[in-house]
């Protein structure tokens, strides 16, 4: 697994394009960089682990000091005990521990929030603890350079210790509130690297069996699989017949009978029967791998719904800095006494209760735990912008062979014109396509096989785009292609016509063999219709889509296949670059169109749709070029991908909301607009555990994905 071999990078939760070698804070907005894998097994957060001894030190000196700072009202008869001055070096000498170590973090984001011109909310976190804090020192410290309206009954100055240190500790749970959720986003991906078995049975050329680590198993090794057993590696089955529980990739709780001849995936489960396995894909080639290395990309990408918060984090800052020093002016000059104290009060609520961190967190938290959910349940995003345009999407365009089809196709038919046998005829189309990885062509290589045939080897082989491919086998012109092939080269196939839309209207493929220039015969391949095809396409229909088959195969075939389906529109003959021709058309119409597909010849529309959606049967290039892949292949799986696309946004825009609507009515409310007309002022402390709940309701929110229904 790459877990075990890749280098680990550390990257921001808030802003993707931070990576750095070493954990640290993020340069933009000061929070903890985060591993970008995982590790296989939970692991004590070194940061969380600080923030929580911190946090609990702090509460430990915090409460006594509450109750020090509440001295008049729960300890006046220990109050002549000491002098006045005494209880405030009491208050001083268990306030600095909390500010000063268990607030240090905090304090160092700030002023690297300043060095790197970055306004953040440390910023306003360091700068609000920090004015209670100094500000109380000097008062203790130089009671001589304050006015006496300034101070209390007993003579002393007002200080603010409680207040700092109240406000870092709340700041602290906060943070270890969100460091705890921020880690329970990452069981999905956890969960995926636990599927590996730690050793696979390997057996020897002599019929021994030895146990070796997974990061030993070489591709070609033979591996025995016992009942019950994880599958270590993507291979085919040799020997043994078994269930296999291939949830892990397809969402589908049924098991897959496995036989000899079979593909399996590694990290699969094996029922009740013994599997002897050879290697083909191991490491980071092999499919859980691939969707580990996907998945946790996806998660750190960006949707264009963030692009808002963004804008708004951007200025929000220095606008509330500025509001804390107008709120500052406005009650000194112009509040009840103690003027300066109520100034600094009130500019430090500003502060603390303003902090962006609800609004940054909104939608990568909401993003982490949908990409998450959406590998567990088969379908894998390449990023953030995949996943908000797939709820728009409103046009979907199916290939055929592959996408609605099994994509294992078998030669059903063969016509000769008479010179030369069939035998022949799929020997020639044989050594023409065994370069080939259409499913078509691998039908025609696997029924030459079967019969026993000679293959033999295909000189100036070129593929013709959306037509056919050709060659010279044996000092002879041979091509191999469907009716523009015959069009291209100029060839007469009108004999064959009749058989040929014979088989086309039982839904079969034809394509014609032309030797010299001549048409010889053809040769019939049929690609039965996907089990769960109907259901799934009936599905998106139901949702709102409207369905379209691009295919390059006849007109005759493709409705046949279509009739079946009941599809709301046909468009056969079309070429790779024709099929993107398609999509832009659609586009310019204003549909939102995503287009399906599993080939090479797929991957132009792909990559041009709003939405390119690849099979995950399918080739590399497809799975390369879309920006969602099924991992089985099973259309089912898009509907439940459209169901957490539409779940995603509206988790985002819930989030989106009450950070807005929580820092709108929290700034003016702490300023002191209210005090006027019901005399209530926010007191520092309530707006520090304000801000926590807020960063938390905001996780916590996002958090529920997890447990919706697609």
């Amino acid at each position: 697994m790459p877990a075990a071999t890749a280098k680990q990078l550390w990257t921001c939760p808030m802003h993707p394009e931070i990576v750095r070698d070493a954990p640290g804070t993020c340069p933009i907005c000061g929070m903890a960089l985060e591993p970008m894998l995982p590790a296989p097994a939970e692991e004590v957060n070194p940061e969380l682990r600080s923030m929580t001894l911190r946090f609990w030190a702090g509460v430990v000196l915090t409460a006594p000091l509450v109750i020090v700072a509440m001295r008049a009202w729960l300890m006046r008869p220990w109050l002549p005990l000491l002098p006045a001055s005494a209880w405030g070096i009491i208050e001083l000498a268990l306030a600095t521990p909390v500010v000063v170590w268990g607030g240090w973090p905090f304090f160092v984001r700030a002023w690297h929030s300043l060095l790197n011109r970055s306004l953040n909310m440390y910023t306003l976190i360091g700068l609000g603890v920090a004015v209670a804090y100094l500000y109380s020192v000097i008062t203790l410290a130089f009671p001589q350079m304050f006015p006496q309206i300034l101070r209390m009954r007993d003579g002393m100055l007002p200080v603010y210790f409680e207040t700092a240190a109240v406000i870092t500790v709340l700041v602290l749970l906060g943070e270890v509130l969100q460091l705890r959720a921020r880690h329970s986003t990452s069981a999905a991906i956890r969960a995926l690297l636990n599927l590996a078995p730690p050793v696979a049975h390997r057996i020897a050329a002599d019929g021994s069996e030895r146990d070796v680590l997974l990061a030993e198993v070489q591709v070609g090794d033979r591996l025995r699989i016992r009942p019950g057993e994880k599958l270590p590696v993507d291979g085919v089955v040799e020997e043994g017949a078994s269930a296999v529980d291939e949830s892990m990739v397809t969402g589908e709780s049924l098991p897959v009978a496995k036989r000899a001849g079979d593909a399996v995936t590694g990290g699969t489960l094996n029922g009740t029967g013994s599997l002897v396995m050879r290697a083909q894909k191991v490491g980071a080639d092999t499919l859980l791998a691939r969707i580990v290395a996907q998945v946790t990309a996806a998660q750190r990408s960006r949707a264009p719904i963030q692009s808002l918060a963004d804008k708004v984090s951007g200025w929000f800052v220095p606008a509330v800095v500025l509001i804390a020093v107008l709120t500052f002016i406005v009650w000194y000059f112009a509040g009840p006494s103690p003027a300066l104290a109520h100034a600094l009060v009130n500019a430090v609520a500003v502060l603390i209760i303003a902090c962006p961190c609800a609004l940054g967190l909104a939608t990568p938290i909401s993003i982490v735990v949908a990409m998450g959910k959406g590998a567990q349940s088969g379908v894998l995003f390449r990023d953030a912008a995949a996943l908000e345009r797939l709820r728009e999407v409103d046009t979907l365009l199916l290939d055929k062979t592959g996408t609605l089809t099994e994509g294992k196709p078998k030669v059903v038919a063969m016509e000769s014109m008479g010179q030369i046998p069939k035998d022949e005829l799929l020997a020639l189309a044989a050594a023409l396509e065994q370069a080939s990885e259409h499913p078509l062509a691998a039908a025609i290589v696997s029924a030459a096989r079967e019969r026993g045939l000679p293959i033999g080897n295909a000189g100036h082989f070129e593929s013709i785009t959306g037509q056919g491919v050709k060659g010279e086998i044996a000092g002879k012109a041979v091509a191999l292609g469907n009716d523009q092939l015959a069009t291209t080269f100029k060839v007469d196939v009108s004999r064959l016509a009749a058989a040929a839309d014979a088989q086309r209207r039982q839904g079969a493929t034809v394509m014609y063999v032309l030797v010299a220039g001549v048409a010889a015969g053809f040769i019939a391949v049929a690609d039965p219709v996907k089990q769960t095809t109907p259901a799934a396409l009936a599905g998106l229909q139901r949702a709102g889509l409207r369905l379209v088959m691009v295919t390059g195969d006849n007109q005759t075939t493709a409705r046949a296949v279509a009739a079946k389906l009941q599809l709301d529109e046909v468009l056969a003959g079309i070429s790779p670059e024709g099929k993107a021709e398609v999509v832009r058309r659609l586009r310019r119409e204003g549909r939102k169109v995503a287009m399906t597909g599993d080939g090479v010849n797929d991957a132009p529309a792909l990559a041009t749709a709003d939405v390119g959606i690849a099979m995950g049967s399918g080739t590399d290039i497809a799975m390369e070029t879309g920006a969602v892949t099924l991992v089985k292949g099973d259309l089912r799986v898009l509907l439940r991908a459209r169901r957490l696309s539409q779940a995603t946004v509206r988790n985002i825009r819930e989030n989106l909301w009450w950070a807005f609507l929580y820092n709108s009515a929290g700034v003016p409310v702490a300023a002191g607009v209210l005090y006027p007309f019901f005399g209530w002022l926010l007191s520092p402390m309530i707006a520090a555990a304000a801000m926590s709940f807020s960063s938390v309701s905001v996780i916590a929110n996002a958090l529920r994905l997890k447990y919706a229904k697609l």
